[in-house]
């Protein structure tokens, strides 16, 4: 995507804000990995405000392995320790008022100084681990342990690739419900809820296979996802940005 965020909006299910972006990044050798879910198992992990979003009237949760490559801060270089390095996050999808957005449980990764900034600024619930993230015959074999002091010594190992050419998802299917989302929500210490606006091209998104050997990424939540997913996407890569995060109130604050 060219830098400028205005180009290629047209897929957007409302505008770009008027204020600048704050932050660019590259997403790299993405797995979408999901399961349906009972939404009772969701619910009482969402803070107030929120109302869990359903795909035909069924919860999904998502574990997705990626590499974050290229970040940075407008008009500046990348800082040592942020620029590249792999994550992992646990997801659903949620709306407030009409805008639907995404809700991470956790989001696992490989830079210390990443998982601080992100905690203390973005109000997101960032983990330290000790990850690999390693191509190899065009897939990907990726690896995750939760080192985070305090933290459920959750762990995902395994390995994917994709199994077919890539092209936008069709508007109405699963596949663009999940992946095509253009903000996300964050809570404070005082569960107060933000949302954080993001903008990208539309997901190159291909069919995959994977074979996951261990995957306890939703324990946390009292789920088992030992079964396979239901759906299984892969995206090479995406150039994406971001805008800082704003508080929601009564309603969405002006753009």
């Amino acid at each position: 995507m060219p830098a400028d965020p205005s180009s290629a909006t047209a897929h957007r299910p409302w505008p770009l804000p008027e204020r600048p972006w704050i932050m660019s990044m590259r997403w790299e050798d993405l797995l979408f990995a999901h399961w349906p879910v009972p939404a009772a198992a969701l619910e009482p992990h969402l803070p107030a405000g929120l109302a869990l979003d359903r795909f035909e009237g069924v919860a999904w949760l998502g574990v997705v392995p990626f590499r974050m490559a290229g970040t940075h801060l407008r008009g500046l270089p990348p800082l040592p320790g942020t620029a590249g390095f792999p994550e992992l996050n646990v997801r659903t999808y949620v709306v407030h008022q009409d805008r639907p957005g995404v809700w991470f449980f956790s989001l696992d990764a490989a830079s210390r100084l990443a998982v601080r900034t992100a905690r203390r600024f973005f109000h997101l619930p960032y983990f330290d681990a000790r990850m690999t993230c390693r191509l190899e015959d065009g897939g990907v074999h990726y690896a995750s342990r939760r080192t985070h002091r305090g933290a459920a010594p959750v762990e995902f190992r395994g390995s994917y690739r994709p199994t077919g050419p890539a092209s936008p998802a069709r508007a109405g299917s699963l596949e663009h419900w999940l992946a095509e989302r253009y903000c996300l929500y964050a809570a404070d210490g005082q569960r107060r809820l933000w949302r954080g606006e993001i903008h990208h091209r539309p997901w190159p998104l291909q069919p995959a296979e994977a074979s996951l050997e261990v995957n306890t990424m939703a324990a946390p939540l009292g789920l088992d996802l030992r079964s396979p997913p239901a759906s299984l996407l892969f995206a090479r890569a995406i150039e994406t940005v971001a805008w800082r995060l704003v508080p929601v109130t009564d309603g969405f604050p002006a753009s």
